[in-house]
């Protein structure tokens, strides 16, 4: 099934009855992705009176409640209210959910035990292009980055170079498959959050950072129309399930 989308004044077509599914979701049956030191998700039955809320056990409905970070375990999406101490709230803040994105696939570079990426990087993969959102691939790509807990495993991160780089191309929705676009332990800097929400200056509002994503290796580089959907927490931070679209033309 085929849609044509105006877009900046542009006609996109996309094929919209193959969806891509970029995001991780929260399953405590399996090894669920963790991070920053925290237990494991948890999806259990209320229980009333001693009485679990289930129809295996005799219920009329099932009544679950879920404890978890959107931080530390699930696809999330961010806004600069994760590192101001003013308020902000990233569902109020993000307002559109349709862009034009570019996925890019880059080894992250090394220093001693350090893995990251560079401006440099960046900008062979970017060129000349507009995008509103990137999404970086990091290799290696293997299926196990959905069950990781990368709690002090110094994955790889952004420099900061790299996120003032973005920021001045325009870049408003960064999407990477890593914990965070900063190194595991920095002392508190958070270089690259702070570079590409330009907390020093005009703080960027309407740009999000979205982490943990996974990219299957079947995707190609290249343009994408991406389709930026978030659950409506009034928070930092909320769980979200971003989409990708190839397009046809």
């Amino acid at each position: 099934m085929k849609a044509v989308i105006e877009y900046n004044s542009r006609k996109i077509e996309v094929n919209i009855s193959k969806p891509i599914d970029i995001s991780i979701p929260i399953d405590p049956k399996k090894n669920n992705i963790n991070a920053w030191y925290i237990d494991a998700p948890k999806i259990s039955a209320e229980t009333q009176e001693g009485y679990e809320i289930s129809v295996a056990n005799g219920a009329v409905v099932n009544f679950n409640s879920i404890h978890f970070n959107p931080h530390s375990h699930i696809t999330h999406t961010e806004c600069v209210g994760h590192i101001t101490k003013e308020v902000h709230s990233v569902n109020k803040h993000l307002k559109y959910f349709i862009f034009l994105a570019e996925v890019v696939t880059v080894v992250p570079e090394s220093d001693g035990e350090d893995f990251f990426i560079s401006e440099k990087q960046l900008k062979t993969a970017l060129g000349n292009k507009k995008r509103d959102a990137i999404v970086i691939r990091t290799l290696p790509n293997l299926e196990d980055k959905k069950s990781i807990d990368y709690s002090n495993t110094n994955p790889p991160y952004l420099l900061e170079s790299a996120a003032v780089y973005l920021r001045e191309k325009g870049i408003k929705h960064l999407l990477i498959d890593v914990p965070s676009v900063d190194k595991e332990k920095d002392g508190g800097k958070l270089l690259a959050h702070n570079a590409f929400w330009n907390t020093a200056g005009k703080i960027r509002l309407n740009a999000t950072i979205t982490e943990f994503i996974y990219v299957p290796n079947t995707v190609k580089d290249g343009e994408y129309l991406l389709n930026l959907m978030i659950a409506p927490f009034e928070n930092d931070a909320t769980p979200s399930k971003p989409v990708l679209y190839e397009i046809i033309k």
